[in-house]
């Protein structure tokens, strides 16, 4: 009896020591408050709901897109493309990462090589702070053998300087494959559906030898899409290696009979082109910048002690039209009108107003980003200058089967799989479109391998704040 008396006197205590509300329904306490963070450089869009397609007539009777009423969830959107300089801030990071790993693996003292489990971290990594905590200072005059592989071979420069070998240029990066994840049957083949035979959480064994039911297409690099046995969440971790250097001859490549040669040498690294929107970025270069962006930020705030992850990615295309319309109902372009300039007839867009004649509208190539008025929304260049790629794989008949909520569409592509598989949705003309490419309503594509001097991107951020109808700005023009 006394014991049980002191067993019921302990629980007391604790449960009176925890502060649960004497037993009442108070939800977990100290919780750390959430608040807003405006991003900068970005817009905030307001959930919504608006009638997606074309607001005229398909001049091209390409036929890839219907009316259709759909809703979208607030989220944060660059009011601008990324420039050039953006870009830069990621190969120069790539570039200084690369090399601290060289110079770092010469001196075990410097790297990482278990986690603060005990556990083995393989590949290991720089510990930054025990290494200065600061970027390496690159000059003509560096001499550390050790990075004399970062550099052009002397036969290959064109001057007599060193020069870094941008083929070298590689970012490794990581992303969860969610919709794996989530499937709760297998595929036979590659498109079919065989079976239910799932992924059942309730079926998996309770002791050490954990395990999960089914499999898992592995795109990761050096894996040519082949299905692997899942053996835990981490099956569903894929991971890519790519260059990150503009593909900066696309100039000349995208016009064969055409001169271009000036932009091919001087537009991605000549100060004068710093805040023009970045081009000749690849679809799958575009996604890496995002992942980069993401780790860039969240790393930053658990080095102060901030643990509140935030997700760069490029737009769905739903998502990018909605902006696009600056809450403007039936809008043909970003500014609501029906044609593509003011009321003193002058071009409001940069793109190609008049067959063969690039002028009229005060551009040639891409202009400085803001170069135009923004939409409604405080939302830049949504019509011309460059067209931007979003998240979405291309198919002709996608609204008629995606959901009316948050509409999505995403394939990854197979290393072996036919390039109509590969097709990547761009949204919102160039310079060098007519009219029709540059309305809100119309959709196109080019393929995820390619780089092309009119097709740019800008990152969207979901939105985690209280009222999904209101938040602050990061607004930054130049």
């Amino acid at each position: 009896m006394k014991k049980l008396l002191f067993i019921s006197m302990l629980i007391a205590v604790v449960l009176t020591g925890c502060n649960y509300g004497n037993g009442e329904l108070t939800g977990v306490p100290n919780r750390e408050d959430w608040y807003v963070n405006p991003p900068f450089g970005m817009v905030f869009i307001k959930m919504g709901s608006y009638n997606m397609g074309p607001n005229d007539q398909d001049v091209a009777w390409a036929m890839t897109a219907n009316q259709k009423t759909v809703s979208i969830f607030p989220f944060w959107m660059d009011e601008t493309e990324i420039t050039n300089n953006e870009y830069r801030q990621f190969v120069f990071w790539v570039r200084d990462s690369i090399a601290f790993k060289l110079m770092g693996a010469q001196d075990e003292e410097y790297l990482i090589t278990e986690n603060e489990f005990g556990e083995e971290v393989n590949p290991p990594y720089i510990n930054w702070p025990e290494f200065g905590g600061q970027r390496l200072m690159w000059d003509a005059d560096v001499e550390r053998e050790v990075l004399l592989e970062m550099y052009l071979p002397e036969h290959e420069r064109f001057y007599r300087r060193k020069e870094i070998d941008t083929r070298k240029l590689n970012f490794e990066y990581f992303w969860i494959d969610l919709d794996q994840a989530a499937k709760k049957f297998e595929f036979s083949g590659k498109y079919g559906m065989e079976s239910r035979r799932s992924f059942d959480y309730n079926e998996m064994e309770l002791n050490n030898n954990k395990k999960y039911d089914g499999d898992v297409i592995n795109f990761s690099i050096g894996k040519e899409g082949q299905r692997e046995q899942v053996k835990d969440r981490s099956s569903y971790i894929m991971r890519d290696v790519i260059n990150v250097y503009p593909d900066t001859l696309c100039w000349i490549s995208d016009f064969t009979y055409s001169y271009n040669e000036p932009q091919t040498k001087m537009y991605f690294w000549h100060p004068a082109y710093d805040h023009y929107p970045v081009v000749g970025v690849s679809w799958k270069q575009a996604r890496a910048f995002s992942i980069w962006r993401t780790q860039l930020y969240n790393g930053f705030r658990r080095y102060n002690a901030e643990y509140f992850v935030q997700d760069w990615r490029l737009p769905t295309e739903s998502e990018w039209e909605y902006a696009a319309r600056g809450g403007l109902k039936e809008s043909m372009y970003p500014w609501g009108g029906y044609y593509a300039t003011n009321y003193k007839g002058c071009y409001i867009a940069n793109f190609k107003p008049l067959r063969g004649n690039y002028i009229p509208d005060g551009g040639f190539y891409p202009l400085i980003v803001a170069n135009n008025e923004p939409n409604e929304w405080g939302l830049y260049d949504m019509a011309g200058n460059v067209a931007e790629w979003t998240s979405n794989s291309f198919d002709e008949s996608a609204y008629a089967w995606t959901d009316d909520l948050n509409p999505d569409y995403h394939y990854e592509a197979l290393p072996d799989d036919l390039p109509v598989k590969k097709r990547k949705v761009i949204r919102g003309g160039s310079w060098k479109d007519i009219a029709y490419y540059i309305q809100c309503g119309t959709r196109t594509y080019e393929y995820q391998d390619s780089a092309k001097s009119y097709i740019g991107f800008r990152c969207v951020r979901t939105y985690l704040g209280r009222d999904a109808n209101d938040a602050g700005s990061g607004s930054l023009v130049y």
